[in-house]
């Protein structure tokens, strides 16, 4: 509230004494018209007080200031544009804001952004219990006496004859690799054969494998990986091949006359190593969900030598027939890995091994194929 003061002097008004009524009286009337005369536009002097002492008449009065409506608006915007300025110029002059952590006030540097390729954990153990729902098919046979069986991967169940054996581990230490597995089973099944004399056999195969390899990473990533490995391939082949006649009763005179027994009853087993070389890779596509491929190549002809047939010649006669020798084998496989939670995954796919080996009086051309799962833990 502003104070605004009108001094008369007495002289100018009027003479009196300090005791005279009418001097006060006249002292208000006076300061009243000099309150009007100093009035300005849109100022109004409204009621104040009067004092006379000494022979002086003073009148103080209080400022009202009155306002229309455009004024009151440009006043408005004028206070608000300085208050904006005022309230603005800090931020405005102010540097970068920085985060602070509420807790302990520290600042914190903004988010780096990671890159694509992170380098997993130092060290990595998986165990694994691989299902290989594989179908046996293919050229098998030993002494000589060569059988064909045909086995799908869907009449697997209806063919085994024991329960298969399998196992699988792999270790990671940084970009080293040492992995493998194995696989033992047994299959039965029957087989026409050619001729008059032997027609019908049964065919038992025992096929069992156990491989190892050691592996370096070319690409290390979580998101990405991809090995290269070397190593070698245990392999297990056992064949019983029992042949005996259709029982046609015409028969049974010329066998005996040929000296053909009723029945033949090949069988054995071999055993052999293979280098392999191959690689193999995952990448991740979607989350905990991963693409594996592996593939390798073995044998290199590092087993072969001679190798035989037997077949009958003429009526009587049972000849051996050298063939040629042979050692290779191919493998393929691939699918998905879940990694179901931190310490559990599984993986669910195709797997395909390929044998071509002939030596001495053994055969083994068959192929393992079928539908492969596995799962495991990991630390």
């Amino acid at each position: 509230m502003l104070v605004f003061q009108i001094v008369v002097k007495a002289g100018s008004l009027v003479s009196f004494s300090k005791d005279n009524g009418l001097a006060v009286s006249n002292c208000r009337r006076r300061a009243d018209e000099s309150g009007k005369r100093i009035q300005k536009k849109g100022t109004v002097l409204a009621g104040g007080d009067v004092i006379f002492a000494d022979g002086v008449c003073r009148a103080s009065y209080k400022i009202v200031t009155i306002m229309n409506q455009s004024t009151l608006i440009n006043w408005i915007v004028s206070r608000f544009l300085i208050a904006t300025t005022f309230l603005a110029a800090p931020a405005l002059l102010a540097g970068p804001e920085t985060l602070e952590d509420p807790k302990d006030s520290k600042t914190i540097p903004p988010a780096e952004i990671k890159p694509w390729c992170e380098t997993p954990s130092p060290l990595e153990i998986r165990i694994g219990a691989p299902g290989w729902i594989a179908g046996l098919s293919g050229d098998t046979g030993a002494k000589g006496v060569v059988s064909n069986i045909d086995v799908g991967f869907e009449e697997l169940f209806k063919h085994l004859t024991h329960v298969p054996i399998v196992l699988s581990a792999d270790i990671r230490y940084n970009r080293w690799e040492f992995f493998g597995d194995g696989q033992y089973l047994e299959v039965g099944d029957s087989a026409t054969l050619p001729g008059l004399l032997f027609t019908n056999a049964n065919v038992h195969v025992k096929s069992g494998l156990a491989e190892g390899f050691l592996g370096y990473r070319l690409i290390n990533c979580n998101k990405a990986a991809l090995s290269i490995f070397a190593g070698a391939r245990y392999s297990y082949e056992g064949v019983n091949v029992s042949i005996f006649d259709n029982g046609d009763a015409r028969l049974v005179i010329l066998r005996r006359l040929l000296g053909i027994p009723k029945k033949l009853n090949p069988e054995g087993s071999i055993d052999w190593v293979d280098p392999v070389i191959g690689a193999r890779g995952k990448v991740k596509i979607w989350k905990a969900i991963s693409l594996y491929a592996e593939g390798d190549v073995g044998g290199f002809d590092a087993n072969s030598g001679s190798a035989f047939e037997v077949h009958r010649e003429g009526r009587r006669n049972i000849v051996k027939t050298p063939i040629d020798s042979s050692d290779w084998s191919y493998q393929v496989q691939g699918g998905l890995e879940f990694q179901v939670s931190r310490w559990f995954w599984a993986q669910a796919g195709w797997r395909y091994l390929k044998y071509d080996y002939v030596s001495e009086g053994f055969t083994n051309k068959t192929a393992l194929n079928g539908p492969f799962v596995q799962g495991g833990v990991n630390f």
